[in-house]
């Protein structure tokens, strides 16, 4: 059992190094000499005698012993001149001597009774040399995706016509009056005349565009990223264009979108505490009234809730099904919902009738090194862009107000 009186008791591990190293160079210079020794009386006898094979054994074996015992002590102390290396481990016997309880119990006269002594080491994430350090073997988990965003979903564009446009500029004729004076003309009378105007209206294609600007190592070393940057640079413009073909107001580079240029909803017929289920119906009559019937509703997710959670006296939904599945869909026609319009608005009407988006360029993403000073700092620039006019060849054919649940 180690105690105070033992010769290595309270020495550094540097002076406990010198004190092998010296044994070393001792037992090297013995090794050596019996080294001589024997090569001495090879010669001379022509063979070796059993006891000086037998020191010669000996030598070797405590040099090996030494030289082992002189290599761990250089590796502890290029631990302890390391990062955290004040602190030196201590041994079972160190911590046992140095015990406060131990030294009270051997310096009475009785020597009799027991002392308990408990030796914790507890097992952490750290990342020392110290006893019950575990960190090293504790490795961060990385999933492979990026975790995005959540992204709207796009559904104005599904339901306006499409179409391509070549130049600039969009022009198309619109009637803006007839008055029919057709009737019944007896014989040899004359034919009423009818009139007919027309309006030439035009409109230019707009821009929708941004970038981002990347490392050249970034993108080389997680390509995942290219990709990643690539989409959400094009949910960005679909996000952009839905809000421009229904709110857009035609100044500057904004498109003149659908809401801006709609009939304001007039109930055709007068009810008594119209619910918004019949709002919607006679919002469907009015468009049918100008000849455009309805192809569908488009509402806020807010709205559409509100609708489907509407109950009789008995507390039975009139509409929703919680256990349903179907496609929404309202007084027949589908129900759009997007929060691209705002709570309590509703916008009725005959969509690919009485619009139509033209596309002069398609989204496209191009990258370059040339913008700026990007070449010298090894940055690219990811640009994102699309070109498109908007055509809303009948207002009429579109019904917008609001359900008047808000004030």
């Amino acid at each position: 059992m180690a105690n105070e009186g033992h010769p290595s008791a309270g020495k550094s591990v540097e002076a406990l190094a010198a004190e092998v190293k010296a044994s070393f160079s001792k037992s090297l210079d013995e090794a050596r000499s019996i080294a001589e020794k024997a090569l001495s009386e090879v010669q001379a006898n022509g063979k070796l005698s059993g006891s000086v094979q037998e020191k010669a054994d000996e030598a070797l074996i405590k040099m090996n012993a030494l030289q082992e015992q002189l290599a761990g002590m250089e590796q502890k102390m290029v631990r302890l001149s390391g990062p955290g290396g004040n602190t030196c481990d201590t041994s079972l016997g160190q911590t046992f001597v140095a015990d406060s309880k131990i030294r009270e119990f051997l310096d009475s006269q009785s020597k009799r009774g027991k002392v308990d002594m408990v030796f914790k080491s507890t097992i952490t994430s750290a990342t020392t040399d110290a006893a019950g350090s575990a960190g090293r073997l504790v490795t961060n988990t990385r999933l492979p995706d990026i975790i995005a965003a959540p992204e709207r979903r796009m559904t104005i564009r599904d339901l306006i016509t499409p179409g391509q446009m070549d130049g600039n500029t969009l022009e198309y004729v619109r009637e803006t009056g007839f008055t029919n004076q057709a009737g019944m003309v007896a014989e040899t009378e004359a034919v009423p005349q009818s009139s007919i105007k027309f309006d030439l209206v035009n409109t230019t294609a707009k821009v929708i565009g941004h970038y981002m600007k990347a490392s050249r190592q970034i993108l080389d070393d997680a390509a995942q990223l290219a990709s990643y940057i690539d989409g959400r640079l094009r949910y960005g413009l679909a996000y952009k264009e839905e809000a421009q073909l229904l709110n857009g107001d035609g100044t500057g580079q904004n498109l003149l979108g659908i809401i801006p240029q709609a009939k304001a909803y007039s109930a055709p017929i007068t009810m008594e505490k119209a619910t918004s289920i019949d709002v919607m119906r006679l919002a469907m009559l009015q468009a049918a009234l100008a000849e455009y019937p309805a192809t569908a509703h488009v509402l806020n997710p807010v709205d559409w809730a509100w609708i489907e959670t509407l109950k009789d006296s008995q507390g039975r939904y009139l509409i929703g099904n919680p256990q349903g599945s179907a496609t929404p869909t309202l007084w027949g026609l589908p129900v759009v919902t997007t929060q691209a319009i705002g709570v309590d608005k509703f916008l009725t009407g005959a969509f690919r009738l009485g619009a139509q988006v033209f596309d002069r360029w398609h989204v496209r993403v191009e990258v370059a090194t040339e913008h700026g000073d990007d070449f010298i700092h090894n940055r690219v620039t990811i640009l994102c862009e699309e070109r498109l006019a908007l055509a809303v060849y009948r207002p009429e054919a579109f019904i917008y107000g609001d359900f008047g649940r808000i004030d």
